[in-house]
């Protein structure tokens, strides 16, 4: 049978999920690893579609040096082990730039315009591409389609999608772009199916993990995000600071004597609840901690979730339901009774029980603002999307 194979490649680590394609529109994930501790520890992890595990090998630090080394070990483990050849590959790629409004068929030119985004998302895109180039050496014949986690929001208005800077900067790619659209785009086609009206009606999703944004819905649609041109507007994250007067930017350049790569570092890798706390940037560790910095870190996390919210609200005109969903938002309890708590102005109102049980609907009957618990899928919207293109091109599917 057919395969697809999705990957998402970090700095330290490579996600990966194969499906077996049945049709056009049937996809069933077989396989789903990860090749973590590049560099340092590496160590092949993979569950199959039972969800029990079938490999836990580790490897030397030199046997497994970078991201492009990791794909091609996770690769030939799939085919000796499991006869999986693929017949593409999806990849999760964070900026399409203003050019890529959908996902997309890799070739030697489009690799080069993706390169040429790095720099709006210099934390991501460089590890997203490492894999797409190392394929396109290995196998140049292996079909390979880019999955932008911008393309979801392209549809915004002008008035959302400008800065308040001159026209020019706008038409060379300055612009409100918003990220983790795969996410978004996969919980907007779930909504019809959690509630049958609930797709047409004003709702903000919180996609809460390392990276954290929120994102406002209506009628299925993106109409506005927390994020903006880079990875680092909006939310507060794991280490990154979320929204940032720009003056301070200028502050640490012309008078701290920062360098533009200092900067990068400190804002990619420093800041957010990790830079609050001065622990950690795991949440479940700030939770477990008796610290007051951890607290804090806590405290600022639910406090500009609650603002962003209004905002959002606002871009609506009026809220009707409101998503948790990603890591921090499917997993935490206690930080969902926390922001729920600040949309109590906006009518919310918890079940507590139905929280604690980890329910799909987690309001009360009472509740003006329905409450949900949607696990996201990124990984299966890239397998339809990567499946699509693909279709495109030539029949899909069968023995």
């Amino acid at each position: 049978m057919d395969s697809i194979l999705v990957v998402n490649a970090g700095s330290s680590s490579v996600k990966f999920e194969v499906f077996a394609v049945a049709g056009p529109a049937d996809l069933s994930r077989q396989v789903k690893g990860q090749v973590d501790g590049i560099g340092t520890q590496p160590r092949l992890r993979a569950h199959g579609a039972d969800g029990a595990g079938i490999v836990d090998q580790r490897f030397e630090r030199d046997q497994v040096p970078d991201v492009p080394t990791a794909l091609h070990t996770a690769g030939t483990w799939l085919r000796e082990e499991h006869d999986i050849d693929p017949i593409a590959v999806g990849h999760r790629v964070v900026h399409g730039g203003p050019k890529y409004d959908k996902p997309v068929l890799v070739d030697a030119n489009v690799f080069a315009e993706l390169q040429q985004y790095i720099p709006l998302a210099p934390l991501h895109q460089p590890n997203n591409l490492a894999p797409i180039r190392s394929i396109l050496e290995r196998f140049p014949q292996l079909p390979q389609v880019a999955c932008f986690d911008t393309a979801f929001h392209r549809g915004h208005g002008t008035l959302a999608d400008h800065y308040a800077i001159p026209e020019p900067l706008y038409e060379q790619g300055v612009r409100r772009y918003g990220f983790h659209g795969l996410s978004y785009e996969y919980i907007a086609q779930r909504l019809p199916q959690v509630s049958a009206d609930l797709a047409q009606k004003r709702v903000i999703v919180a996609h809460l993990g390392s990276g954290a944004s929120m994102c406002a819905l209506k009628g299925g649609r993106s109409v506005e995000s927390t994020m903006g041109f880079a990875a680092l507007d909006g939310l507060p994250m794991g280490t990154r600071p979320g929204q940032l007067d720009p003056g301070v930017v200028l502050f640490l350049v012309e008078q701290k004597g920062l360098t533009a790569a200092d900067v990068q570092k400190l804002l990619y890798s420093e800041c957010g609840l990790k830079g609050l706390s001065g622990i950690t940037n795991d949440v479940r560790d700030l939770e477990a901690s008796n610290d007051s910095r951890a607290a804090f870190a806590l405290d600022h996390f639910v406090y500009r979730i609650g603002l962003h919210a209004g905002m959002l609200a606002a871009a609506l005109g009026g809220l009707d339901a409101f998503v948790f969903t990603a890591g921090i938002g499917e997993n935490s309890v206690s930080l969902r009774k926390r922001i729920a708590d600040t949309l109590d102005w906006l009518g919310a109102k918890l079940d507590l029980a139905a929280n604690a049980a980890g329910r799909s609907l987690i309001s009360r009957p009472d509740s003006r603002v329905a409450l949900y618990v949607i696990p996201t899928n990124e990984e299966l919207m890239i397998a339809r999307h990567t499946l699509a293109v693909l279709a495109q091109a030539r029949p899909i599917g069968g023995q």
